[in-house]
Parts: structure tokens; C-alpha cells; sequence
């Protein structure tokens, strides 16, 4: 097969999965992007439509098919797995996705020894490690797309709160992808000015109070769950939080994220994956930066690192 650079590959063809290869075609990122997952025809029949509109956008060869399709990749996307259903615990869905990658991380790396693997299936945090684990990567090459969207979704309200472009607004979640993620307000700043200062200038006279970002911050942890009530499953942002991260690996950029890597004498943290910022570019995780936190949250993240580890000493793999 006449392979074009770069390469995506993206495994599992659902809802973040086609999202994300309509976003990644839109976005002029890859010149070759392949869908895997088990149904092919479901596989197939996504290629087919996206096919369809490659006049309106820039040149890019998009099929499906078999691990094979890893081959060559630059980025292999993980964004297959089970769901968690009603009655099932989180243990039992960890175990039952851990089988799952199991069974497909030996086919990747099978054909792409060299390409950086993102991990997206959750639980994130817990799928990274094991991905890791199974795989042998160095952990600069396996990495989760982590808080990266949290984040996005915390600048967003912060923006709507003090009316400022969220882009302006430097603040991070980090932690575990899920219940035990932290805001860091304590450097969380707009335009250089800690979020506190802004607040107390800005026209809109925003609340700053500590009630206040606690309540911004709980719609964050939250929402997810409000738009799966809503609509059934959250795609169209994620797709474009891993558009970033592709970018920032496939373009060098050395963008800071905060993706979810293995992380050793961080706080006294080790031997775990988390999210934390940390430099992205060709070579997966350049390093992770260790950014000043209060005590307060020293101690959340701490407790964050810990939910996480009892998770993984339940499960086999």
C-alpha cells in the first residue's frame, strides 16, 4: 500500500471515533486516516460518507481496515470500548474494557512500532497504564487525552463568567479524568492577572468567591453527565480536544496540555498515569512540567493519585 504522511489511525469507528476522523479531515492534519473496529462494515460505511465530502476539504486518503491499517501510523488513536451500563460498577467496566485491550493492543503494536498511541477509551487514566503495560512503549509514547477537555470545559465557563475570549484564560483540571479531578485555582490566571485580581477589576464585577469557582467548577465535573442525559453521548468536543493533541504531536509543536502520562516524584506521587500539564510534540510527552500548587491541592491530588491505584490493584491485566 502506497502510504501517505502523516498518518492517523483510529480504532473504533463509534461516535468520538467518526467525529474525530471528520474533524481530523477537516483539519488538514493527516494525509491518511484508517478506521478499525470490529464491525468493518460499520467501519466501511463511515469512510464512505466522509469520502464523500473530500472535495471541501484538503486532500487526504481515508479507508478501512484491519490492524494491518496501523502500519506506518504516526498516531494511533484508541477510542474503542465498552460502555458502562445501568447496574454495572466502575470496577466491573475497567475490568471489561481492560479484556478489550487486551486483545488489541498486541494487534497495534504488532504493525506500528513506532508511532505514539493516544489513548481516549475511559476510564482514560486506567487504560493509559495498561496500555503502557501491555504494549512496552517507553511512557513518553503512550499517552491519554486526560483533563485536556475538562480543561477546555472549565475555560469555557470561566469565559462566560468574567466575559473574556476563552483563549485568554490560562487555567488547568488535572488529576484523574473523572470524580477525583482538581481545578488549580491557585495560579489560574486571565491575561497574567491571577483569576482573584481580574475578577475584582473586571466591568462585570464577577464573583471571585470561593463558592463561586467551586460552583463553576462542579458544572465541569458534571457535564458530561448532563449531555449523555441529554442526548445520549458526548462527541463533538472531545473530537476536537484530540484534534489538538494530533496537532501538537504530528506539527512538533510542544504545546502544553494536560494529557494524562506516567508520572514518578511528582508531589510524591509515582508509578501512575494522570493528568498534569506537560510539553506534547513529536515525540508524545516531552515532559511533564511541575506547576506549584497550594496545599489544598497537593492533597487533592494526592487523593486523586490514590482513587486511582486502588482502582488498579483491583484489576488483572
Amino acid at each position: 500500500m502506497d502510504f501517505q504522511k502523516p498518518k492517523v489511525a483510529i480504532i473504533g469507528a463509534g461516535s468520538v471515533g467518526s467525529t474525530f476522523a471528520f474533524s481530523l479531515m477537516n483539519s488538514g492534519l493527516s494525509r491518511e486516516i484508517v478506521l478499525i473496529d470490529r464491525n468493518a462494515l460499520r467501519a466501511k460505511g463511515e469512510c464512505m460518507d466522509l469520502n464523500h465530502g473530500i472535495s471541501f476539504t484538503q486532500p487526504a486518503k481515508i479507508y478501512s481496515a484491519g490492524y494491518e491499517g496501523c502500519e506506518n501510523a504516526d498516531v494511533i488513536v484508541i477510542t474503542a470500548g465498552a460502555k458502562q451500563i445501568p447496574g454495572q460498577s466502575r470496577i466491573d467496566l475497567v475490568q471489561q474494557n481492560t479484556e478489550i485491550f487486551k486483545d488489541i493492543i498486541p494487534k497495534i503494536i504488532k504493525y506500528a512500532k513506532d508511532a505514539v498511541i493516544l489513548v481516549v477509551s475511559n476510564p482514560v487514566d486506567i487504560l493509559t497504564y495498561v496500555t503502557l503495560k501491555i504494549s512496552g512503549f517507553p511512557s513518553n509514547r503512550v499517552i491519554g487525552s486526560g483533563t485536556v477537555l475538562d480543561t477546555a470545559r472549565f475555560k469555557y465557563l470561566i469565559s462566560e463568567h468574567c466575559g473574556i475570549d476563552s483563549r485568554n484564560i490560562h487555567a488547568y483540571v488535572i488529576g484523574e479524568h473523572g470524580d477525583t479531578e482538581l481545578p488549580v485555582l491557585s495560579n489560574a490566571n486571565i491575561g497574567g492577572m491571577v483569576l482573584s485580581k481580574y475578577c475584582a477589576i473586571c466591568s462585570r464585577h464577577c464573583d471571585n468567591s470561593r463558592s463561586e469557582l467551586e460552583k463553576i467548577f462542579s458544572e465541569v465535573k458534571n457535564a458530561a453527565y448532563k449531555i449523555i442525559e441529554a442526548k445520549g453521548a458526548t462527541y463533538y468536543a472531545v473530537a476536537l480536544a484530540l484534534v489538538k493533541i494530533t496537532g501538537s504531536i504530528l506539527r512538533n509543536e510542544n504545546s502544553i496540555l494536560p494529557v494524562s502520562t506516567l508520572i514518578n516524584d511528582y508531589y510524591n506521587i509515582s508509578n501512575i498515569c494522570l493528568s498534569i500539564p506537560a510539553i506534547v510534540n513529536k515525540n508524545g510527552v516531552e515532559k511533564f512540567l511541575r506547576i506549584e500548587l497550594s496545599e489544598q491541592e497537593q492533597t487533592q491530588l494526592k487523593s486523586s493519585a490514590d482513587s486511582l491505584k486502588e482502582i488498579l490493584e483491583k484489576i488483572k491485566f
